[in-house]
């Protein structure tokens, strides 16, 4: 089954079921914006529409060979190892990020919802949303160089955001999103550690995701799941996500467990989602189910261990028949056929349904709607960038454009002239460095306040998670006011 089926078929599946059509006083309307094909256009009205596609379609990989390249790294961490640009999307990993916030819908939502269970309810479906966009998405995202910037503001949808890759060994990106009406802030920063295992990439995406809902003085954390694409030197590509994600509200006590499924041995739990919801008692208060690639649903917990136990009874005599089939194959990691779309349990609520891609989607990095419109430059923007924004990377600009003797050449520019900054950031500490031995008290303070000559990142800094008690790093502010004229010259 193709990507387009498989969403389309979770759209046929859920329509189709009358138990979708309960009834639920805080029920969701999932996003139903059509999508169209064509590119950015302005109408004869003077209204501008963000493009549908990409300049041009994704470049074959089919002559390269990445084995060369990872045959020694089976254990290691990737982060140091350059790839050929071929290998990736033309996104930046800060653009990667920002693709969270396109259910931010249900934050919304869980803005306006008066009870902390239902508002739970709704934090769990986007913290599952955050993630939903990595299916299929093999192509590996450039990585930010330091200092380098993107913003995004999205008037429609009532945010902006701001994220900044504040280290580079180790990498960090750091990312501040807030309401337009004061609503909520969502913030966090991640350091993806990237292991070869042989056949596989495994990513850990270290970092603390915080959700702050202002209204209700209420404030959410979470971690994300771990990722794998398999088959990284020979067969098909896929993806699975995987291990627990424990949602906490500091304010009440409420948390929300997560399981993100392994694929199993015969495939059956790939891509599922189960958890539940408890109150500060530890007492369940719902059970949340459903697929990251699909749809997510919420059952009261007695509801749910009722089906549970009715459904063993069928299943338990068709296991024997799928003995032949696992995701260990001899040669390759041989993705699972996707089981049935999820099965709605009766008296179920609808929280969260992914919005299908577009038809063209596989030519195009298998990019969502919301990711073909990252990259773009909209009319005027480039006169009120950051000059360190990663719309403005030549390698990032001539791969969206097809042209990967470009990407290449500008990408070996770039690490190169990241690497030379280094080498005098290096020389520069060095020497502030001998000037002041011997001053040990008065250095520490001084440290402080001249890392400018040693430090790129300007819009974060490095301090404590208010909520967790964790090493974070949090938005300065004043981005958004414009004013650019001691940004690096990162490109």
């Amino acid at each position: 089954m193709n990507s387009e089926e498989e969403f389309y078929d979770a759209e046929t599946g859920l329509e189709s079921d009358d138990s979708c059509e309960v009834s639920f006083k805080d029920a969701l309307v999932f996003d139903s914006k059509k999508v169209t094909d064509g590119s950015s256009t302005t109408h004869e009205n003077g209204v501008w529409e963000r493009r549908k596609t990409l300049p041009a379609e994704m470049i074959s990989r089919n002559n390269f060979s990445v084995w060369s390249i990872l045959k020694k790294c089976i254990g290691m961490e990737l982060s140091k190892i350059a790839m050929p640009v071929v290998f990736n999307e033309p996104l930046s990993f800060l653009q990667r990020i920002s693709e969270y916030m396109e259910h931010t819908h249900l934050i919304h939502k869980a803005c306006s919802l008066s009870d902390s269970l239902d508002r739970m309810q709704v934090v769990a479906a986007f913290a599952v949303s955050a993630v939903a966009s990595q299916w299929e998405r093999t192509g590996k995202p450039f990585n930010p160089l330091l200092g380098e910037t993107y913003e995004l503001i999205r008037e429609d949808d009532g945010y902006r955001l701001i994220s900044e890759q504040v280290s580079h060994h180790p990498p960090v990106s750091a990312f501040h999103a807030e309401s337009l009406k004061q609503e909520f802030e969502f913030h966090g920063s991640i350091y993806p550690k990237l292991k070869f295992w042989g056949k596989s990439v495994e990513a850990e995406p270290k970092g603390t995701m915080t959700l702050e809902l202002l209204k209700h003085k209420e404030a959410y954390t979470w971690t994300n799941p771990m990722c794998c694409v398999h088959n990284i030197i020979l067969g098909k590509l896929w993806i699975e996500q995987y291990g627990t994600v424990e949602i906490v509200n500091h304010s009440t006590g409420d948390k929300c467990v997560l399981n993100f499924k392994p694929c199993g041995m015969f495939g059956k739990e790939l891509h599922r989602v189960e958890g539940h919801i408890q109150d500060k008692s530890k007492k369940k208060r719902r059970v949340i189910y459903g697929k990251w690639t699909e749809c997510m649903y919420s059952v009261d917990p007695k509801v749910y261990d009722s089906y549970k136990k009715s459904d063993k009874k069928t299943t338990g005599e068709t296991k024997k028949l799928k003995q032949e089939h696992s995701c260990e194959g001899e040669e390759a990691d041989e993705m699972p056929e996707v089981q049935e779309t999820v099965t709605v349990i009766p008296g179920s609520a609808l929280l969260w349904r992914i919005t299908p891609r577009p038809p063209h989607s596989a030519e195009m990095y298998n990019f969502t709607s919301y990711a073909m419109t990252l990259n773009e430059l909209e009319p005027g923007m480039d006169r009120l960038l950051a000059p360190t924004d990663c719309r403005l990377r030549p390698d990032i600009r001539a791969m969206e454009n097809g042209d990967i003797d470009a990407a290449s050449v500008e990408k070996e520019r770039l690490e190169e002239k990241q690497r030379a900054s280094r080498r005098e950031r290096s020389k520069d500490e060095e020497d502030w460095s001998n000037r002041n031995r011997g001053q040990q008290q008065q250095g520490i303070v001084e440290s402080s306040s001249s890392s400018d000559c040693i430090q790129i990142n300007k819009w974060f800094q490095q301090g404590t998670n208010p909520h967790t008690g964790a090493e974070d790093w949090l938005y300065t502010g004043g981005y958004f006011d414009r004013n650019y004229t001691d940004c690096p010259n990162i490109y």
